[in-house]
């Protein structure tokens, strides 16, 4: 089963809020309702919304506040923002979207053109999310391989120097340290597959290493 794209309400009245909440529901989305801006972070800690649809009008932190936080924040900035309001004049729009609100609607609002913009606002999100994703994704194959050929230049000098060595090392040394030589051998074999993973890296997977870090699947 797909999962549903998830929508967070940020509406102080209650009627309203319970209108859309209904209709969004009924038209297979995962929503989320806040009564006003602090309500609304505080739900962003465990609910992750494509679209936030807020009222301007709000008390402790409004609609224009509240997408001000929302838009400085790299956690959240992709998250597409309507901002709902009973002001029309042009000076309210301009602020609305000067402040980093990606849509501006002007209640009472129809239903179904709330509908087509949370569409649109979805496929926005998706888009921008996969390009960061495929920005991200350049960054990391780039590093791996600079990082790779940074290591292959002293590790070719090492084995160099190694051979060398050995090859000047009388025979009864030689056997004195054979096991040194042994573990060395092992631990340049072990670093050349490490390098040959790194250059060769094709889809970087980020998977978890302790509670606080993560590090690349190699």
């Amino acid at each position: 089963m797909d999962e549903k794209d998830k929508i967070l309400i940020v509406e102080d009245e209650e009627d309203t809020r319970y209108i859309l909440d209904r209709l969004l529901s009924k038209n297979n989305y995962e929503v989320k309702t806040a009564v006003n801006g602090e309500d609304a972070i505080k739900c962003l800690a465990d609910f992750k919304p494509k679209v936030i649809i807020a009222d301007w009008t709000m008390p402790i932190i409004d609609g224009i506040e509240l997408c001000n936080i929302i838009k400085k924040d790299e956690r959240y900035k992709l998250i597409y923002y309507i901002l709902l309001t009973a002001r029309a004049s042009l000076k309210d729009r301009i602020t609305g979207l000067d402040i980093g609100a990606d849509e501006f609607l002007v209640k009472p609002i129809e239903n179904q053109e709330l509908l087509a913009r949370i569409r649109s606002g979805i496929r926005i999100h998706n888009l921008q999310e996969e390009l960061t994703k495929i920005e991200h994704n350049k960054a990391v194959l780039t590093m791996a391989t600079t990082i790779g050929h940074q290591i292959n230049n002293p590790l070719g000098s090492l084995v160099l120097t190694l051979n060398g060595l050995e090859s000047e090392l009388k025979k009864s040394d030689k056997e004195k340290f054979e096991e040194d030589f042994k573990l060395i051998n092992e631990a340049i074999e072990r670093i050349k597959k490490f390098v040959g993973a790194l250059t060769n890296l094709q889809n970087p997977e980020v998977v978890g290493y302790t509670d606080e870090s993560k590090m690349i699947k190699l």
